[in-house]
């Protein structure tokens, strides 16, 4: 192994337009590379060490769907159970008419449409359903609660009828929540986090967190079109020209301390995070000796879900030659994707730059970050895919 090539990449980034950033490779349960690049705060020109905390937004998705699996596992749902034997307001499901009349859903969201991002949902957090839920909550937002208001808005589609980027995960910590009948980020603590030896990994700004945050930026295209959204901050073109501006610490899509988004709401670092990649590589198996998953349990995760229909919606530049498991991207033609790697690698991103890969087939799990929304991901992720794997 020599990874002369992936330090090179690294430099490259901070050098063009990301602030900073920093990354972890783990082969085999044991580190095998970890460097930082660029600043933290790119203003007093502070270096990034590796050990500051990252908001990793979407990258939260791979926590959310392993520990819904652990509740699969146990016989609590099957792929299939319909979502309104959790949370009944989804038992009478409409969906929007092209003009103004809605229809009765054809079939019940099923959990299987939660972990795909096939159940008609959108990305809208400030809807009528998230007004009413902070009305409900006096600000709070609990997660069950926000689930329960998003049932009662209109869906977009026929459930199972195309892939759309959407709250799905969000709606399955809350499926997490009530199963287990613990706050979801009591849940994900006690039984994701903990036992694979995550410490830092927070879902809410807790005292003394701030000093440890690398600054989080957003760039900016002069293109005065193109702001900043939930979901086109994953798909935004890099052959724009832009700006860096400095957007303070906080996760941009908070929306109240009770609410645990199961979507995007983790806070940690590159060295605790890579921690649930390994585990996945080694299918289910912590560098610990602890299981969070079974062998099966991970190879159903990772197998594509997607007809070649619902995958004409996957189409995302960076997903090239992916398809979408239980809740991740999942390689499954290397030819298209223009990679290096193996059939079966698998991962996925977040809106400020954080990207978790991992492969079963050879152990091989990295956890990149760095702290800018609009991160640029159609740039960074294929060729870090596959600086990474001409450097084992």
């Amino acid at each position: 192994m020599d990874f002369t090539k992936l330090k090179y990449f690294m430099d490259h980034l901070t050098t063009w337009r990301i602030p900073g950033n920093s990354v972890c490779v783990m082969l085999h349960n044991k580190e095998v590379f970890r460097y930082s690049s660029g600043y933290d705060d790119f203003e007093n020109k502070r270096p990034m060490t590796g050990n500051e905390l990252f908001n990793i937004y979407s990258c939260s998705k791979v926590a959310t769907v392993t520990a819904a699996l652990q509740l699969f596992e146990k016989g609590e749902f099957l792929l299939d159970t319909p979502l309104y034997c959790f949370i009944p307001e989804f038992k009478d499901v409409y969906v929007k008419g092209e003009h103004s009349d809605k229809v009765k859903a054809n079939s019940p969201i099923t959990m299987r449409h939660l972990f795909t991002m096939t159940a008609g949902f959108d990305y809208n957090m400030q809807s009528p359903a998230f007004q009413k839920a902070r009305t409900l909550t006096d600000g709070k937002m609990n997660t069950t609660v926000v689930a329960r208001c998003i049932a009662e808005q209109d869906i977009c589609f026929q459930p199972g009828t195309r892939w759309q980027y959407s709250l799905c995960h969000d709606v399955l910590g809350a499926v997490v929540e009530i199963i287990s009948g613990k706050r979801f980020s009591k849940y994900m603590k006690e039984n994701v986090f903990e036992p694979i030896g995550i410490k830092d990994a927070w879902y809410h700004y807790a005292s003394g967190l701030s000093e440890k945050m690398a600054c989080q930026y957003r760039y900016e295209p002069h293109d005065s079109s193109i702001a900043f959204d939930a979901v086109e901050a994953q798909i935004h073109s890099p052959n724009k020209e832009g700006l860096l501006k400095n957007v303070g610490k906080q996760k941009n899509m908070t929306v109240g301390v009770g609410f645990d988004s199961g979507g995007g709401g983790i806070i940690t670092s590159v060295g605790e995070y890579v921690k649930l990649a390994n585990a996945l590589a080694n299918s289910g198996l912590a560098a610990n000796g602890e299981r969070i998953l079974s062998e099966g349990t991970v190879k159903l995760l990772i197998t594509n879900q997607l007809s070649n229909e619902l995958l004409k919606h996957f189409n995302w530049s960076q997903l090239a030659g992916y398809g979408y498991g239980l809740g991740v991207r999942t390689m499954i033609d290397t030819a298209r994707g223009g990679s290096n790697g193996n059939i079966g690698e698998f991962g996925w991103g977040g809106a400020a730059g954080a990207t978790l890969l991992a492969d079963t087939k050879i152990g091989l799990a990295v956890f990149y970050a760095h702290h800018m929304l609009n991160p640029q991901e159609d740039y960074y992720q294929p060729r870090l895919r596959n600086v990474i794997y001409a450097c084992l």
